[in-house]
């Protein structure tokens, strides 16, 4: 047995499906002969952000896994790497490389040691009798833990050597769910009951340890309001009564700012805290606690009062033991104030936003093309996501994710033209789902080809391409180069770019034709055809949320 068969035989006893890749990789062909199916892409980013979402939306019990080709292939698999570390994604990149004798040899390129920073674990292979081992010590680090990427770079002399023996016991690694330490837990909770005025934050640690029915018992025990971080977005139900949006950077509902502002405790579960101009900042002088799955993020960004180490659906089972054994078994249900409160904020936010959401104006208002969509879907049979920039801030305050992973959220690294890789990804996890991401003219600049990965790999998507000429909101961060030089303008007709590349495609200008073409859209999905809507839209950087 060669290398890449051991290699191939492992991911098989892990139950994977398919691995990403492009274009060359020896690990092919023999995964391949045990029927794993070889989805290329066009870029190696791409295909690296296929695996990230299909491992999003299967909370990291299955895996995804991108192969790529030694010195380019990794080198362009770098981006993709990178986002998956920033927002904790769990996947695997087997990388090629050169014989281990020319490893060492500059200008070569080798991979763990370019890659160390941005990986949970990345190592060379050295040897082929190695592989077993490696292999396993890799998706037990994909699956306890703070989740990341993990990345093994195989020489091409390795995976073409005979494992002695030929044949290996391979047993696929379980999960780790720790519990939190009693006392820590007690005092979290007990100052949880004694604020006045607290707030829970719902990371994607929550969407990972699939915790989000223990989040609703915490929080309908307690009557405390629940925000979520962007990745953490869908992990509490947005039309709960308890429910204050997304921490959102850029934008976000009034109930978020309102109810941070006077919160005296910020308990967050399942979330690092970290600061970043991408997600709502902590009012300074607020008490925090927190859940979280890695003891580094504890006072990483924020001084931490109270801090739990352990998973987070254990830690909340503890958390309802404590608080029922301390309230009684339906703790403080029945008492509204807090739930009225938010609704009322919501109903004025809503109406404050309503001429942006409804608006006839042309070209086609991004708001309006949102609440068509809102009105267009079954939230709890769709997974919708977006690019960053304008889609994501004019998307997050109002589109309401209701059921876990009804929406993908990535914030601390934010390279457009992810969301194409992303939706693909999560298409293929849950392919009886409705997969819809929104996206602009730039972002489709980078990664427009890959739609033709989606249209030969019969992965039926709905990209929803906003085209307003411009990239929104750069006029006034560079105002010379703009009026000079037109750094800011765009072009392209982009439903002859998608009909070149074999999908279903419609170009919307008019406001009475938007919600027609987004059921044409739908249904052709349903039909197994991937769907660019290229809309005409307003430039229209005007978000919610303070700045």
């Amino acid at each position: 047995m060669k290398g890449v068969e051991a290699i191939a035989q492992v991911l098989q006893a892990e139950g994977i499906e398919f691995v990403t890749c492009f274009p060359l990789n020896q690990i092919l062909d023999s995964a391949a002969a045990l029927k794993i199916r070889t989805l290329v892409s066009r870029t190696e980013r791409v295909a690296v952000n296929i695996a990230d979402g299909y491992s999003r939306m299967m909370c990291g019990k299955k895996i995804g896994v991108s192969v790529v080709q030694y010195g380019p292939g990794a080198e362009n698999a770098f981006g993709g790497i990178a986002q998956a570390y920033g927002d904790s994604t769990p996947l695997l990149c087997l990388a090629g490389s050169l014989e281990r004798a020319r490893l060492s040899i500059a200008p070569n390129f080798k991979v763990s040691r370019n890659f160390k920073h941005i990986t949970k674990w990345t190592e060379t292979v050295t040897d082929v009798q190695f592989i077993p081992q490696m292999m396993q010590r890799a998706f037990a680090l994909l699956r306890s833990g703070k989740p990341g990427p993990v990345l093994l770079e195989f020489p091409t002399d390795v995976m073409l050597s005979e494992l002695q023996g030929g044949s290996f016991d391979y047993t696929p690694p379980k999960r780790s769910r720790p519990l939190g330490d009693p006392m820590d837990v007690r005092e979290a909770v007990d100052a949880l009951i004694s604020a006045k005025a607290p707030v829970l934050v719902a990371g994607q640690g929550v969407l990972y340890s699939e915790a989000w029915d223990e989040l609703k018992t915490l929080a309908e025990l307690l009557q405390i309001p629940v925000a979520s971080s962007l990745n953490g977005k869908s992990a509490f139900p947005e039309n709960h009564s308890l429910a204050l949006g997304a921490l959102n950077g850029f934008s976000r509902p009034r109930m978020v700012d309102d109810f941070l502002k006077k919160a005296d405790l910020v308990f967050g579960v399942g979330t690092s805290f970290t600061i970043s101009k991408f997600i709502t900042q902590m009012p300074t002088g607020k008490t925090i606690a927190q859940v979280t799955i890695d003891e580094s993020d504890i006072s990483k960004d924020y001084p931490t009062s109270y801090g739990v180490i352990g998973d987070a659906k254990a830690v909340l089972v503890q958390m309802i033991e404590h608080v029922q054994h301390r309230l009684g078994k339906n703790g403080r249900r029945g008492v509204t104030q807090v739930a009225t409160e938010i609704q009322s904020v919501k109903k004025a936010f809503l109406k404050e936003w309503m001429p942006r959401l409804t608006s006839n104006e042309e070209p086609i208002s991004p708001y309006r093309v949102i609440w068509e969509l809102m009105h267009s879907v079954d939230p709890m049979r769709s997974v919708v996501t977006h690019d960053s920039g304008c889609p994501r801030d004019q998307l997050v305050p109002f589109y309401e994710a209701i059921v876990p992973h009804g929406y993908i959220g990535w914030g601390k690294s934010t390279p457009l033209g992810s969301s194409l890789g992303l939706t693909m990804g999560a298409k293929l996890a849950k392919p009886d789902w409705l997969a819809i991401h929104l996206m602009g003219d730039a972002a489709f600049g980078m990664v427009g080809m890959d739609f033709e990965t989606a249209v030969r790999n019969n992965i039926p998507i709905l990209t929803i391409l906003m085209n307003n000429g411009v990239m929104g909101g750069y006029t006034k961060k560079q105002p010379m180069a703009s009026e000079l030089f037109g750094v800011h303008r765009l072009s392209g007709d982009y439903k002859k770019v998608a009909e070149g590349l074999g999908g279903y495609t419609e170009r919307v200008e008019k406001v009475a034709d938007l919600r027609p073409s987004l059921e044409r859209a739908i249904q052709q999905t349903r039909l197994g055809s991937p769907v660019l809507l290229e809309i005409i839209t307003a430039d229209e950087p005007i978000f919610p949320g303070e700045k």
